[in-house]
């Protein structure tokens, strides 16, 4: 459609404004073809014609929707007011200062600090496209760094601007940034050095302007050089024009250059004190512009950083005291005074204080000083004359060196840097920094104004020209047809400053004249451009300026000054003056140098039309205009061999107030920084570029369904295109965009929000018409119910009348009283026939209810002896039912395995022949072992005897103590005596001696019981051991005869297959012999058990009498009532008391001692038989070699043979039980008849436990009903699982006597379970071994091995161990069937068996190794995911079994009885176990690094732009720079990519044994970075801030949930680290006007930053025209509740951030002795112990 087209009511256009340069208004009447005039509406309500010319009718406003825009080029409409209300919008109300237009890079000065430069955004940005996060200068460097990475092209990034916009901090932040992301590529930090000169240029070449407190007064073009790994080797900076006169001369309100001012500011410094400076305002240079402050700027502060910075770069001290001693001698220069003599003469005094300063720092002789100010040497053919100057060529002069001082310290130090940044290597690629002033145009415009714009006239031409050239390729990629497009070319401008004849030609040419003046050169300049170029005026109102029309602006120069600047010029007599200075930095200042040649000879050049004037010969003295030339020309050749990328600074206000936005400042600045043209050019052919998808996105609401049902995209937007815009010319298809003409996406906006207006008033029509039928039935029921009430009200006033009422009233009172009388006599009728019925009714329940209660109780006492009796024959008939239901189930199952084993032994035999030849020494080892065992028994017989002497000595001993004991009776005798003829005497002491002799006397009789209870417990201890230790003789005893079977049954099978099955029909008796053998056993323990109880008997028994003597002796009352005050008295005269008492000690001292060689008896004899326990196990092993040697050969046999074996090794088993029985059986008829006859004798001894019986019945039900494990541990002690309990007291004899009738049929239930058991298992014992008699050729095999949990390896092995086990080992395929760790624990094993060697250097080497191996492997492997984890679980599993198995308390709890007999015993490898900590730790923190860099590309396109919830899409036009995901999303990640790599993740660590706990440590931090990630992405993206993107966001955060709910692992995952992301989410959708809803906000988001917060505000994008933008005033609101917050000021969240890992212990459940090594480990070398 025609653009005239858009101009209808209600839709708004821009109109020009005097203050505002532009401001809205709205159309309030369509405008037609042929109106003279447009009627607008303004803002304010007011209305007025505009004048409607044809072909320049107001711009168009865009959408509000296409409104703060990232892109300019995004706009529908492209012109300078759309440009300006983007840019404010954008700035002022998002606080956001850059914004893209095409390949330009916008930055808004925003006078403020903002945290958005630090690490982590320097981390976001780097990697990513240009067009996938906001508009920042990181992303604009990283776009040059990617070029040049990429394609292997040198890059530029200019940066523009006037003074204050910003240019020098962007240039410093783009550094920082390349030095951020490269690193250098040698040792030293190179980019430290080029961030370090920073501060050193902004020292000597920055000031404070009326405009800026910091400009930069010269341009900038540093190159940073990079290798072939894109890495920094080191940098060359270039500068141009620096501003000279400002060391001599300053406006109002500025300063000069920062370096003078710090120097004064530390002149109090002692290293400065020779300088003989002071305050900047004694200084004639350092106060003429004002104020020598600025706020905020601490001079002192940044002199001291100046000096760091010049240490950094390689400036020795004496060359930094060196320069500050020419800067100060500068600064006394300037205090010169110049004293006019007469009007032709000058005089400067040689007693000047200042001149002595001077001439003393730089070491120069004070009268050439002082006389060379005020005279010139005019040297001609013939002579050479000196001429006096006059006091103003005199200032000039003085002023003029200062200048060139000035310069020659500032090339000096630049000179430097570029020394300190040089490197050695070659330079692969660069990137240039080009730092270089904008447009000026001021009231008063000179020389270096004109160079400036001169400078920014070729940028300008060479910015065109790239940007036409971008232009022509994108259109040639998309295959459009290229038509040509008109732009200004500035070539004429150049030609007429630059071209032969032209101002800076004729400039020169004047300075050569020796009388050439300012005047002279604009009269040329008038005579010569005047009339023949258009582009040059001469002004009307002055005859001393010229004006330029540039590209920008026109330029008033005022022509005064520019020879002079242009010469700069110092006479020869002060040249030669300072060359013979005694400081030599001073004397190499004045040398002559060679010009610099340009490194780009072949470089692409931009040629002027006319050629240039070069400088004609030698002799002739190179001016300012020339040397500008020349540099801006080898600048240009710089610029055109590489890619080039714009930033454009603005100034947003001269007053320097944060976010204010001055729109005639920022317009009149973009007109003069080419933005404006860039947005000329590119609208006059197709402004508006969409990428099929964003179309098909946005308005896929105007297609038809038959358009959205077609497969594909691009026909699909092109049938709608053709469809909605008739017009064909209006835009173009190519191979990825859609390109349309200005106004046609606004159309299609008008279209898209007609569509969902149209919709919306669909739906509001029917939801309103459901609202107001559900108020019309409302408000009808209300109207029937009064309808009906009043009429009810009407029909009953019409029927009442007077005589009616009083007629019913007296009705009422008549039918009152006779109701209430008859229904009185009603009720005292029905009450009296109520109470009689009640009377007797609860008389006969009562009756009733007792006899019930009477009869249920006499039937629940008959009901508890009758249930309780049929229970108990319940219960026995159904366990002697399962019992034998059990046994008959083994039965028959044996005897199947016995037939079936019967028909295998027939392809046996052979085999059996085979072996018969190795049994020849078998007979001959086992007599050899009986032998042995007949030694055994012997020494048991002599430890028994010893036992029996021990025992008599003991009696002995307290025979004797019993004969002491009489002794002491009579020695007390005597003393009573004694007592008896003394009562008297000591009476009065009777009371005092008998409560010390009473208090003694309990003292001892507690010591006493203590040593008795001492040797009670000791005694039993003594016993305990003496049974283990003959349990282990038993148990050596039961395998030495097993060993001898085995050595028989050998014999047997060599003598023939017939006698191998007399063997086994023999087994009985072999068995029997072995029942007697234990038995004889046993009946020794039992009495070696009951000698000891007697012994503890007599023992208690006696010790109890003496101590009853002791007692029953000392009558206290007796001796109180007869001893006297005399007889005490005389007793403790004669101590025969004490002497009594003494005696009393003596024989406790008697006891000790007894007991003392009691324990030193059970002690030897304890050591005696842990003796023979050890060489019984010695013999054993010895035998259990040999017969493992032997019967190595026939391990396959044996494996054959196993389950008959195990048949018939059942029948001992079952012979044994038997025995067990039957002694339980003794047992309990021992104690039946003890309970029998207990019942009125109290029981001084310890019993068996009430619970005994019941739990010996159920260990005898386990032991029959069990496998063969359970009985064989019917061999340990009793009294090692039932410990007895301790003694009661006779007081509660009584009552347990009542239970003995119930005791006693249990036991006799007992006993017959007993019998029917023993009866049961004595048949099963017959017909096994009636089976195994008749079966055939049944052979024993030995039984299963049983290893120790050692891995045999030999020293020369440990490499191939290391190498197989480790280094080769792949995951892949083998962890899934694997135990867990089994690499640790075979580690674990060989590290044991170094243990078990007392082998040191074994076990180090090892330990060594295994540590190296996997660093080794985690370093190879250092980005492979499933090895990472592998060996991570591994390396714990090794570190959790080192602790396990270490032996200390912590984690010994954790093992079984096996695993503590297992750990280490000689060795600490705590040592180790931290290394291998460390060694975790790294292999976890890589996992970490290497989890994240594969799920990172993932993040934003899965959680951010993919769409979840269909129907809801937010996408709108990026402009020129498109985001990746925009091009084609084929491939482009979703939440399913998301999801699916954590399954993969928590998968493998699954996969390799990983522990659960740091499974889940590791999801954690996966989550926290797809948080980190996501949420710095949504703050650096503006298009992303929506209530829609909102919505996106929380549903893909669901997911996570639901995927961490079906790994089984905690939701508190995503609660604590997605709740930052969870709560942005929240605030995109939620509501934004209110004051509730900014308290809201304050409450609910705790868990983001003020910042964080703030930014999200201020970047939400409403996606449609229904939503509502957030004020700035609702902003400001949030901030004032947000300042008292004291949070981080932070931005971005660090992604890199790593939780604290922690590695639970978990002790392995496996036994080390039951771990299998798989053949693929190709480990045979190892030898299982």
């Amino acid at each position: 459609m025609a653009v005239a087209e858009l101009y209808t009511q209600y839709n708004r256009v821009w109109i020009p404004d005097p203050e505002e340069v532009w401001k809205p208004a709205e159309i309030a009447q369509d405008y037609r073809a042929g109106d003279r005039a447009l009627r607008l509406r303004l803002e304010d309500g007011t209305e007025l014609e505009y004048p409607a010319v044809p072909g320049a009718l107001p711009p168009l406003c865009n959408p509000d929707v296409l409104v703060g825009e990232n892109d300019l080029t995004a706009l529908s409409y492209l012109h300078e007011p759309a440009v300006l209300h983007n840019l404010r919008v954008r700035f002022a109300d998002s606080r956001l200062i850059y914004t893209y237009c095409g390949i330009i890079l916008v930055a808004m000065n925003p006078y403020k600090q903002l945290p958005i430069y630090g690490d982590a955004v320097i981390h976001a940005y780097s990697g990513q496209n240009a067009g996938d996060l906001d508009p920042h200068i990181f992303a604009v460097a990283e776009e040059a760094y990617k070029q040049m990475a990429r394609d292997n092209r040198n890059q530029s990034l200019i940066v523009s601007g006037e003074s204050g916009a910003g240019k020098t901090v962007s240039a410093r932040y783009a550094m920082r940034y390349f030095a951020a992301v490269s690193g250098s590529g040698g040792n030293a930090r190179v980019e430290d050095k080029v961030l370090a000169s920073n501060p050193i240029t902004e020292a000597v070449g920055n000031a404070k302007t009326t405009r800026n407190d910091n400009s930069s007064r010269f341009g900038k073009y540093m190159e940073i050089s990079f290798d072939e790994g894109s890495r920094i080797l080191g940098a060359n900076m270039r500068t141009y024009l620096l501003e000279k006169s400002r060391v001599v001369f300053q406006s109002e309100n500025e300063r000069n250059y920062h370096v003078f001012y710090q120097l004064c500011a530390s002149s109090q410094l002692s290293e400065f004190k020779h300088l003989r400076l002071g305050r900047a305002e004694d200084f004639h240079y350092t106060r003429m512009g004002g104020p020598t402050s600025i706020a905020g700027v601490d001079d002192g502060a940044d002199m001291a950083e100046t000096r760091r910075t010049f240490r950094l770069l390689g400036f020795e001290e004496p060359v930094q005291m060196d320069i500050f001693r020419v800067l100060a001698a500068i600064l006394h220069l300037g205090n010169v005074q110049v004293a006019a003599v007469g009007t032709e003469r000058s005089l400067v005094r040689e007693d000047d204080s200042h001149l002595a300063v001077f001439c003393e720092l730089l070491g120069l002789q004070r009268s050439r000083v002082a006389q060379w100010l005020c005279n010139r040497k005019i040297v001609t053919a013939s002579e050479t004359v000196v001429k006096p100057m006059t006091q103003a060529q005199a200032l000039n002069a003085r002023d003029a060196l200062a200048k060139k001082v000035y310069a020659h310290v500032f090339t000096f130090i630049v000179d430097g840097i570029n020394r300190a940044l040089r490197f050695s290597g070659k330079q692969h690629t660069f990137i240039g920094v080009l730092d270089i002033y904008g447009f000026e145009t001021f009231d008063l415009n000179s020389f270096e104004q004109f160079c400036i714009n001169y400078a920014n006239e070729k940028l300008q031409q060479q910015f065109n020209l790239h940007v036409f050239k971008l232009e022509q390729e994108e259109y040639v990629r998309e295959g459009i047809p290229w038509a040509l497009v008109d732009f200004y070319d500035n070539q004429p401008v150049i030609d007429l400053i630059e071209a032969r004849a032209g101002v800076l030609d004729l400039l020169d040419e004047e300075c050569l004249l020796p009388h050439g003046s300012d005047e002279n050169w604009l009269q040329k300049l008038y005579n010569t451009f005047a009339s023949a170029d258009a582009l040059f005026e001469k002004p009307r109102m002055s005859s001393t300026s010229f004006i330029i029309q540039h590209f920008a602006d026109k330029v008033e120069y005022e022509c005064s000054g520019f020879l002079e600047k242009n010469r700069d010029t110092v006479y020869d007599t002060l040249v030669d003056t300072m060359r013979a200075s005694q400081l030599h930095l001073c004397a190499n200042f004045f040398q002559e140098k060679p010009a610099p040649s340009s490194p780009f000879g072949s470089g692409i050049t931009v040629k002027p039309a006319k050629p240039v004037v070069k400088p004609g010969g030698k002799h002739f003295r190179s001016t300012v205009g020339s040397e500008f030339r020349s540099s801006l020309s080898l600048l240009m050749e710089t610029l055109n061999a590489t890619t080039p990328h714009y930033v454009r600074c603005i100034k947003p206000n001269d007053g320097k107030l944060p976010f204010e936005f001055d729109s005639r400042r920022v317009a009149q600045q973009l007109r003069a920084c080419g933005v404006l043209e860039t947005i000329r050019i590119s609208a006059q052919s197709y402004p508006s570029r969409w990428t099929y998808i964003e179309f098909y996105s946005r308005y896929g609401i105007l297609m038809k369904q038959q358009e959205l049902s077609a497969g594909d995209r691009k026909e699909a937007c092109r049938v709608a295109l053709h469809r909605l815009i008739q017009d064909s010319h209006q835009y173009e298809f190519g191979k990825t965009k859609i390109f349309f003409r200005a106004g046609q996406v606004a159309y299609l906006e008008k279209l898209r929000l007609d569509k969902l207006r149209q919709s919306c008033v669909v739906i509001q029509k029917h939801v309103r018409g459901w609202l107001q039928r559900k108020r019309f039935l409302r408000e009808r029921r209300a109207a029937v119910t009064l309808q009906r009430y009043f009429r009810g009200q009407l029909t009953v006033r019409k029927a009442v009348t007077a005589a009616a009422l009083k007629e019913a009233w007296a009705a009422i009172v008549l039918q009152r009283h006779c109701r209430g009388y008859l229904v009185r006599s009603l009720y005292r009728l029905i009450r009296l026939a109520a109470i009689t019925i009640q009377a007797h009714a609860r008389g006969f329940l009562a009756r009733r209810s007792y006899r019930q209660m009477l009869q249920e109780r006499k039937a629940v006492v008959l009901q508890k002896h009758a249930r309780a009796w049929l229970a108990r024959r319940r219960f026995q008939s159904v366990r002697r039912f399962v019992l034998n239901v059990q046994l008959t189930h083994r039965v028959q199952r044996l005897q199947k395995r016995l037939e079936d084993q019967g028909r295998e032994n027939h392809g046996l035999l052979e085999k059996l022949t085979s072996l018969a030849a190795l049994r020849a020494g078998d007979l001959e080892r086992a007599q050899r072992l009986e032998v042995e065992l007949q030694r055994a028994a012997a020494r048991g017989d002599r430890a028994e005897d010893r036992g029996r002497r021990d025992r008599a000595a003991a009696e002995e001993r307290l025979a004797k103590m019993q004969k002491r004991n009489t002794e002491l009776e009579m020695e007390k005798r005597q003393v009573q005596a004694q007592l008896q003829e003394r009562t008297r005497e000591l009476q009065e002491k009777m009371d005092t001696l008998t409560k010390q002799l009473f208090e003694d006397m309990q003292k001892e009789e507690r010591q006493r019981a203590f040593l008795e209870k001492s040797f009670e417990l000791k005694a039993n201890d003594y016993e305990q051991q003496l049974q283990r230790l003959r349990a282990e003789v038993t148990a050596a005893a039961e395998e030495g005869a097993g060993l001898r079977r085995q050595l028989q049954e050998e014999r047997a099978a060599s003598a023939g297959l017939r006698e191998e099955l007399a063997q086994l029909g023999q087994q009985a008796k072999a068995a029997a012999d072995l029942e007697e053998e234990i038995a004889l056993l046993q009946a020794q323990r039992v009495d070696v058990e009951r000698h000891v109880q007697a012994q503890k008997r007599e023992m208690r028994e006696k010790m109890a009498e003496v101590t009853q003597q002791l007692l029953e002796s000392y009558d206290i009352k007796d001796v109180r009532s007869r001893l006297s005050a005399e007889d005490l008295e005389h007793l403790n005269e004669d101590g025969e008391l004490w002497f009594a008492y003494e005696g009393l000690k003596k024989a406790t001292r008697v006891l000790e001692s007894h007991f003392q060689a009691q324990k030193e008896c059970y002690e030897k004899e304890i050591e005696a038989l842990g003796s023979q326990v050890l060489h019984l196990h010695q013999e054993l092993s010895r035998l259990q070699t040999l017969v493992r040697a032997e019967s190595s050969a026939s391990q396959r046999f044996r494996h054959e043979a196993t389950r008959l074996a195990s048949e018939n090794s059942m029948i001992p088993d079952f012979k044994q039980q038997i025995s067990e029985l039957e002694k339980q059986k003794e047992d309990l008829e021992s104690r039946l008849s003890v309970h029998a006859g207990s019942g009125k004798e109290d029981q001084e001894a310890s019993t068996w436990p009430d619970g005994n019986a019941a739990e010996e019945e159920e260990g005898a039900q386990r032991r029959a009903g069990g496998d063969q494990d359970e009985i064989k541990t019917q061999d340990q002690p009793r009294d090692s699982r039932q410990p007895q309990k301790p003694l009661k007291p006779p007081g509660r004899a009584e009552p347990e006597a009542s239970l003995h009738p119930w005791k006693e049929r249990d036991l006799v239930e007992e006993l017959d379970a007993k019998d029917t058991m023993i009866r049961k298992l004595q048949d099963q014992v017959a017909a096994l071994t009636r089976t195994i008699e008749k079966a055939q050729d049944v052979p024993l095999a030995p039984g299963p091995k049983e290893y120790l949990g050692m891995l045999e390896y030999r020293r020369e092995d440990e490499a191939r161990l290391i190498q197989n086990l480790i280094l080769d080992l792949k995951p892949r395929g083998v962890v899934v069937n694997m135990l867990p760790g089994l690499p640790a624990h075979i580690l674990l094993m060989c590290v044991r068996y170094a243990d078990a060697r007392d082998d040191a250097a074994m076990l180090k080497s090892l330990m060594s190794s295994a540590i190296g191996a996997i660093k080794q492997v985690v370093q190879d492997h250092f980005e492979d995911f499933e090895m990472l984890s592998f060996w991570l679980s591994n390396t714990c599993h090794f570190l959790n079994c080192l602790k396990q198995y270490s032996g200390e308390e912590e984690f010994a709890r954790y093992n079984s009885p096996r695993q503590n007999q297992n750990c280490l015993s000689h060795f600490d490898l705590s040592d180790y176990r931290q290394v291998l900590s460390d060694v975790a730790i790294q292999i976890y923190h890589q996992f970490v690094v290497v989890m994240g860099k594969q799920i990172q590309p993932m993040i934003v396109p899965g959680m951010l732009e993919h769409e979840s919830l269909q129907g809801i899409s937010g996408l709108k036009p990026t402009g020129l720079r498109k985001r990746s995901s925009s091009i084609d999303d084929t491939d482009a990640y979703t939440m399913a990519s998301v999801l699916q790599q954590l399954s993969y993740f928590y998968g493998t660590m699954s996969q390799s044994g990983l522990d659960p706990e740091l499974t889940r440590q590791a999801v954690r931090q996966v989550l926290y970075l797809i948080g980190a990630v996501t949420l710095n992405s949504l703050l650096l993206r503006k298009d992303m801030c929506s209530c829609r993107k909102g919505m996106q966001i929380r549903c893909n955060i669901s997911y996570l949930e639901e995927w961490l709910k079906d790994k089984n692992l905690p939701s508190s995952l995503a609660r604590d680290t997605l709740e930052p992301l969870s709560q942005a989410a929240w605030l995109l959708q939620v509501k934004k006007a209110t004051d509730s809803d900014a308290s809201d906000i304050y409450e609910r988001c705790t868990a983001l930053s003020s910042v964080q917060i703030i930014k999200i505000l201020n970047s939400y994008t409403p996606i449609d025209d229904f939503e509502k933008r957030v004020t700035p005033a609702f902003v400001r609101k949030v901030q004032a509740l947000l300042s008292g917050r004291g949070d981080s000021a932070q931005l971005m969240l660090d992604a890199a951030y790593l939780f604290r890992v922690m590695f639970p212990f978990a002790a392995s459940p496996h036994a080390l002795e039951q771990i299998q090594i798989p053949s693929s480990f190709k480990l045979g070398f190892l030898n299982r112990l």
